[in-house]
């Protein structure tokens, strides 16, 4: 199939460009020219910030849209102002974070979304999709770790287990969240093009089981080949922050996991990677191999001012 990628250089990109690739789709990505194109692909540079930045994409026609890096319906929708509607199907990364808050767990693809999120343009994107009847397939992953991650996820333990530091935790480390590894993801969006059942569903994708703060902890330990009980980890109190913010602590504060069964059901897709072998190989294959750079735990400070049990 005749497929644009908006991006495709970076962290989702890059494993979904390669099994695209493998499997002999003819491959366009659009990008802003800072990271190199694999070879046999087409590639078209801009800023998909900008009208004039979209120029390359006028008049182009693809069978498969993918857009792993639109935060709101505009970034979406201009680029399909430009190329029409796919003819077969838009695979879109949304996320996780526009489910509300909830007790119950784990949380479905029917479970309420909270319209006040700050990925509500996502979900603005995916109801926009379904009443322009474009045919799409939505993933809504909750936190994305593997090599090449630009966000502080397993980055931020990791430095604070090899510089020994302590790690600070909300509360007893008892919250449960979920991670997911870069190259399943990309799994099931290839596969998803596929699937003809995959057409206008929206899919959770993560790996099948949540884990404590405190596990994580000890799985981050494991894969900078540290002694866990050698991590000294201190309990902070939560109470007076965001229980979604993500600045002195990288992780929601209130437990974040999702249900699986759908997109294992209709894709066939099962991950390969649990949260020890995502951190492991995250650690191995990306954050070993960084340059040393200082690291500013300045944050922490505030967040021990609050201990409360160790």
């Amino acid at each position: 199939m005749k497929i644009l990628v908006m991006g495709g250089t970076r962290f989702v990109g890059k494993p979904l460009v390669a099994r695209l690739l493998a499997e002999g789709h003819d491959l366009t990505l659009f990008t802003r020219g800072r990271n190199p194109v694999p070879a046999g692909v087409e590639h078209l540079q801009g800023d998909r910030g900008s009208a004039e930045g979209l120029a390359a994409l006028a008049g182009r026609q693809f069978d498969v849209i993918v857009d792993s890096s639109g935060r709101n319906l505009e970034d979406s929708r201009a680029v399909l102002e430009r190329t029409g509607a796919p003819s077969h199907r838009f695979v879109y990364v949304s996320s996780a974070g526009v489910y509300a808050d909830s007790d119950l767990w784990p949380l479905s693809e029917d479970s309420p979304t909270d319209p006040k999120s700050r990925h509500s343009g996502k979900l603005d994107t995916e109801a926009w999709l379904h009443a322009e009847k474009i045919p799409f397939t939505s993933f809504r992953p909750t936190y994305i770790v593997g090599a090449g991650n630009y966000n502080p996820v397993e980055s931020w333990f990791f430095d604070r287990i090899v510089n020994g530091r302590p790690v600070p935790l909300p509360g007893d480390g008892s919250t449960i969240t979920q991670l997911g590894h870069v190259a399943d993801l990309a799994e099931a969006m290839a596969l998803c093009i596929g699937v003809e059942a995959a057409a206008n569903r929206i899919y959770n994708c993560s790996s099948v089981q949540g884990i404590t703060f405190r596990g994580l902890v000890h799985a981050a330990a494991r894969a900078c080949g540290k002694d866990p009980a050698a991590v000294e980890i201190r309990s902070f109190d939560p109470a007076g922050l965001d229980p979604k913010a993500r600045k002195a602590f990288p992780l929601r504060l209130a437990h974040f996991l999702t249900d699986v069964t759908r997109v294992q059901r209709e894709l066939a897709w099962t991950p390969r990677y649990d949260v020890e072998r995502s951190l492991a190989d995250s650690y191995a294959n990306d954050y070993a191999r960084r340059e040393p750079t200082a690291v500013d735990f300045s944050g922490d400070a505030a967040l021990l001012a609050t201990v409360t049990v160790n």
